[in-house]
């Protein structure tokens, strides 16, 4: 065991162990919530410490010796993330996140030094010039840039599926529905279509809002104005963070702006929401397109990818999209909490930047999990043709292009006398305005129905 002070007091730990007592205080006032960092934030928080590092080293403010050990322990982050062990619901807007990894890389670095732990202070060497509040937030938006790009490609490939079934369902004619119940004819693949072009507008949507997320703060320590870093500084770290994590991040105009407010994080996550919204739409029309099969729609035959049920045999079903609607659920829920905490800054400080922060992170993590799942699932499914044209067939709203010919009321009429059954309602219309049933089957052709009409 080691011992190690700060101006509370003193702590033991043990000699393994390469967090300090900044890090050891934080696990014991905030109990574990089982909440895990997104790696991609550990990950470029380390690099902005590397960051840091080199660049005061190039300015003369930081030991070269020690630099390079800052360095070449920040690059061990994958080796070393097991040792920040802040929870990321921790308050303090990140303090205790940012002295875990302060601690860990000092620590390291001593050690690459071939010197006792406490040799590369945590404060003094590996966070000059920095503060919490602009590493933290430098360090979310490098990782939810780094993950956007991750999601908007497996939204890619989840579209070019769909746009794949389009094409192979496209000469399937079936029923529409409004409200749930018969509407004109369509064609089975003029529904994966729509997917595919509800899809297409999220890629557009969060390819365009990466723009607004590169603007960082660093350079700004506490509240912006830089205190406590010198002006050299100020003006290249962005441009170091940008080599270090090949991320095109940008020095914000105005860091006093970019520290206090972060409504960009509300943004950014209302798309997300906005993906979510498509993907339970998605999800949600495949479960009742599916549906039965014998009993509901049955249009759809979606893939047995494990037993429905332990007491009824041979049950099938829709899990992945009820799984995909699970986690797009849970997006809407994060969407509120982040919208709440973005407006909870008060004056020189949003307070709240570990939450916003850890929720959007897992946000895109969970539309990525659904994209991928949706996009292997999506592409065994099967469509059913013979319940198709069955449905089809039944559908009173066939008649829906008669309205040109008798008039609303008439038709109207036509179908109640008839019980909605179709035929007999064409017999009804035949009779009382004088047209034979082929003329007036030749006018509901499905054929004509389905195309669009322009």
């Amino acid at each position: 065991m080691r011992k190690e002070k700060d101006f509370l007091g003193e702590k033991e730990i043990p000699n393994d162990h390469l967090y300090g007592i900044s890090s050891l205080r934080a696990l014991e006032i905030f109990p574990k919530t089982g909440e895990t960092f997104d790696e991609k934030f550990i990950w470029a928080y380390f690099m902005i410490k590397k960051a840091a590092a080199f660049l005061n080293k190039e300015l003369g403010y930081l030991d070269k010796n020690i630099a390079e050990a800052i360095i070449a322990a920040a690059d061990k982050w994958e080796e070393l993330k097991h040792f920040i062990i802040v929870d990321p619901l921790s308050g303090g807007a990140g303090t205790s996140v940012n002295m875990n990894v302060n601690e860990v890389i000092a620590n390291k670095a001593s050690l690459l030094l071939g010197k006792e732990i406490g040799f590369v202070k945590p404060i003094e060497h590996v966070n000059m010039h920095q503060s919490t509040n602009d590493t933290f937030v430098t360090a979310g938006k490098i990782a939810i840039i780094a993950r956007l790009r991750e999601l908007i490609d497996s939204i890619i490939k989840l579209q070019n599926i769909i746009q794949q079934k389009e094409h192979e369902f496209y000469k399937i004619r079936k029923i529409g529905r409004t409200q749930l119940m018969d509407g004109p004819p369509i064609m089975l693949g003029q529904e994966f279509g729509a997917w595919a072009d509800a899809l297409s507008r999220d890629r557009w949507r969060l390819n365009k809002v990466e723009e607004r997320i590169r603007s960082v703060n660093i350079g700004g320590t506490a509240i912006g104005t830089g205190i406590g870093a010198p002006k050299e500084y100020i003006l290249k770290i962005v441009d170091i963070v940008r080599q270090f994590t090949k991320i095109k991040v940008a020095k914000a105009e105005n860091l006093i702006d970019a520290t206090q407010n972060l409504d960009v994080f509300s943004e950014v996550h209302g798309l997300l929401k906005s993906l979510a919204v498509n993907i339970y739409k998605i999800s949600n029309d495949i479960r009742l397109l599916s549906s039965g099969p014998n009993g509901g729609i049955g249009e759809l035959i979606i893939p047995p990818v494990q037993i429905g049920s332990s007491i009824m045999p041979g049950k099938i079903n829709p899990v992945v999209p009820e799984y995909a609607m699970q986690l797009s659920l849970t997006v809407f829920a994060h969407d509120s909490l982040i919208n709440n905490a973005c407006s909870q800054g008060n004056l020189e400080l949003n307070q709240f930047s570990p939450v916003i922060v850890h929720y959007t992170l897992k946000s895109l993590k969970f539309l990525k999990n659904a994209c991928f799942s949706l996009s292997d699932y999506i592409s065994k499914i099967k469509a059913n043709e013979k319940k198709c044209l069955e449905n089809l067939e039944k559908s009173i709203s066939n008649l829906t292009p008669l309205i040109n010919l008798f008039g609303y009321e008439k038709v109207a009429k036509a179908v109640k006398e008839a019980n909605y059954d179709l035929f007999k309602a064409i017999e009804i219309l035949s009779k009382e305005n004088n047209f034979s049933k082929e003329e007036i089957l030749k006018q509901i052709n499905p054929n004509n129905l389905t195309k669009l009409g322009f």
